[in-house]
């Protein structure tokens, strides 16, 4: 988009010109009322009567219990599929997962960080209401964007009754910084923005846009209010950092929370931790059905027969198993730009991996051998760092291990693994776990699951490393495809229990702009049972910070993150500065998916290739506007309704907002 200066008669746009153009040019262009709320829009709706269940004998392999696998299981096991999901961790729910931690002498459940329910989630509400679990939530009835060092005053985002374009108008009326807009639609620039913004259309928007990441769209003469209210805290919540945004997905993202939204932009959350609360719950549903559901499996092959997945090779152990995998160099903890590791002329520390899975890796002079420790700790999953005395200490609850890997002090219970290089290419090696660091049964053998159909729904790491675990014929287009696929910045969340609560002005969960790392704080003692129970008898607080997407190379280290997540919890909330801190808890991953400039046109589709093979997650193209957690849930049903109509069977109904943008451009 090209910049254009300043015409010397362009007057500033008001707010009653801004009103007329939302109230009166939306009027003659699209039926919405104000009273009256459109209904969700059905997508692709059967036409005919189909049966609902199988008479004869199917059967489905899912792999990846995330929200995507556990959506598609859910339905195609009412449907009387045999479903089988595969899962590679402990627990359930992938990016929504629980697990136990000890705090003093209580158990919490931890999560990945807190997640909205959308009223706009139309897909995800539908299994809640099946499974009568909407007990399981709670309004926030509204949130706030807090600006740091009052550069804006908050805005606060409630339920609304109105549709588009009446939201919009609200929101402009009700917003206290609407003088700060910085919107002059006299500008072409100006002009040509609110047109991107109020005209989304797929594939029309990502054609103009989807080449420029939301950095260089913006940077050009953008209403900088604008982008500093509106566009840069919500771009991050998409957890892809606005340099490595398509300025399309960002448009997508916008139509479905914003112009093309008419429930209004408040959302629940849940009572419980989200395991408890709605893992669970659809677990149990595919358990009833007669699903089965493996934990900790870890898939040794898949064999490709003609286009079709003919098999899948798997067994169950401890995490240290003898499959192989692949990891990449990270060139933030190496400090430099990746030189060839194997051969070196000095020993040398080389760092793999991210997020919460790194590997240092030392090259022994003169050989072709390396030796590979993962650095992340065997208690809690945080990444150790070695100190000045050769010893890697856990910055989360203090365990240390020798060089070697092996405990000193707990909590961990368990060495640090150790792992051989097998393969080296370029700045990528192929691991293997030491023999005698896996289970005890030294060398397990594998079950194979033989299937009508096969939906992988793990996250892009996931599906990357099950291709690179084929064998037999598979469709290059179809490995390019996945192997292009990218990941956005990692994501963090730290979670503080306090000996006292403060007071607190906003929401209990409110985003945060411009500071170097936060991104939004939650206040779980308000809003999660176990925490209101903990706080009621002790008086303490439970606070969350997340980071969306930070630079690794700001912040290359687990320490660094917890220091500068303090450090900001402090500026954001001074009072805890004289409490007690009890407890922390890091969680630190790398496996989001990536929409970067120019993904679009390669990026699968549900159904990619034909044959047997479906694709789930939220990193697959979309046929509609959706996003995070809706997103994922909508690309499981709709590789269920891919298998349904393949079987003759009825769809499932899925639910969008309107699919177009009003201008329509």
């Amino acid at each position: 988009m090209n910049s254009s200066s300043n015409s010397s008669q362009a007057q500033s746009f008001s707010r009653r010109s801004l009103l007329k153009l939302l109230g009166l040019g939306a009027l003659g262009t699209i039926s919405y009322s104000r009273f009256k709320k459109p209904q969700p829009n059905i997508f692709q709706p059967d036409t005919l009567d189909l049966p609902r269940h199988l008479t004869q004998q199917k059967s489905v392999v899912v792999v990846g219990a995330g929200l995507a696998g556990l959506a598609c299981a859910y339905e195609l096991s009412q449907r009387g599929f045999q479903v089988t999901l595969l899962e590679k961790s402990p627990q359930l729910g992938g990016k929504i997962a629980s697990w136990p931690i000890q705090v003093g002498d209580k158990t919490f459940q931890m999560e990945h960080g807190f997640h909205g329910f959308f009223p706009q989630y139309y897909n995800l509400k539908s299994i809640v209401q099946e499974l009568e679990i909407q007990n399981n939530f709670l309004s926030l009835e509204s949130y706030s964007v807090v600006f740091r060092n009052n550069q804006y005053q908050p805005e606060i985002f409630r339920p609304s009754h109105s549709c588009f374009p009446w939201n919009i108008v609200d929101l402009a009326v009700s917003s206290p910084n609407f003088w700060r807009w910085g919107i002059n639609l006299t500008h072409p620039m100006h002009w040509q923005v609110f047109r991107e913004i109020s005209s989304f259309k797929a594939p029309d928007s990502f054609h103009r846009l989807d080449q420029i990441s939301v950095t260089d769209w913006v940077k050009d003469d953008f209403p900088r209010g604008l982008y500093d209210l509106y566009f840069l805290p919500f771009a991050k919540s998409s957890l892809n950092a606005p340099d490595q945004l398509s300025a399309g997905e960002l448009m997508q993202f916008f139509h479905f929370y914003f112009f093309g939204n008419p429930e209004g932009l408040a959302f629940n959350g849940t009572r419980q931790d989200m395991g408890t609360s709605l893992v669970q719950p659809i677990a149990q549903s595919i358990l009833r059905n007669g699903g089965k559901i493996l934990t900790e499996v870890e898939v040794d092959q898949i064999t490709w027969d003609a286009g079709n997945i003919a098999g899948i090779n798997y067994f169950q152990g401890e995490k240290n198993t003898s499959v192989p995998f692949w990891i990449s160099a990270n060139p933030a903890l190496n400090g430099i730009e990746y030189q060839p590791l194997l051969g070196d002329s000095e020993n040398n520390f080389q760092y793999f991996g991210a997020g919460d899975q790194v590997y240092q890796v030392l090259a022994e002079t003169g050989s072709d051998r390396a030796q590979v420790l993962s650095l992340t700790c065997t208690h809690q999953g945080c990444i150790v760092k070695q100190a000045t005395d050769g010893n890697f200490h856990c910055p989360c609850h203090g365990a240390v291990y020798d060089p070697q890997g092996q405990v000193i002090s707990g909590p961990a219970q368990q060495n640090l693994r150790q792992f051989n290089v097998v393969e080296h290419q370029g700045d990528r090696l192929k691991l293997v776990a030491q023999i005698s660091q896996t289970s005890s049964k030294k060398n397990p053998q594998p079950a194979t699951l033989q299937a009508d159909y096969f939906v992988l729904a793990t996250d892009i790491p996931g599906v990357q490393k099950l291709f690179d675990l084929s064998q037999g014929e598979i469709n290059p287009a179809l490995i390019q495809q996945v192997n292009t696929l990218q990941v956005a910045d990692p994501f963090a969340v730290c979670r503080f229990w306090f000996d006292r609560d403060f007071d607190w002005e906003h929401s209990n969960f409110a985003s945060l702009s411009g500071y170097q790392l936060t991104d939004s704080i939650t206040l779980y003692h308000r809003i999660q049972d176990q925490f209101i129970q903990w706080h009621q008898q002790t008086g303490g607080s439970v606070i969350e910070l997340h980071a969306y997407c930070y630079k690794e190379q700001e912040f290359p280290s687990q320490t660094a993150l917890l220091e500068t997540f303090e450090q900001e919890l402090y500026e954001i909330v001074p009072s805890l500065q004289s409490a007690t801190l009890i407890h922390r808890e890091l969680v630190n991953q790398k496996n989001f998916a990536g929409f970067p400039p120019g993904s679009y046109a390669n990026r699968p589709l549900t159904h990619p290739a034909g044959g047997n093979l479906m694709f789930a997650g939220d990193w697959v193209k979309m046929p509609f506007p959706c996003g995070l957690m809706e997103r994922a849930v909508s690309s499981g049903l709709l590789a269920a309704n891919e298998i349904l109509h393949q079987t003759g069977l009825q769809g499932r109904s899925l639910l969008t907002v309107n699919p177009e943008g009003f201008l329509k451009i």
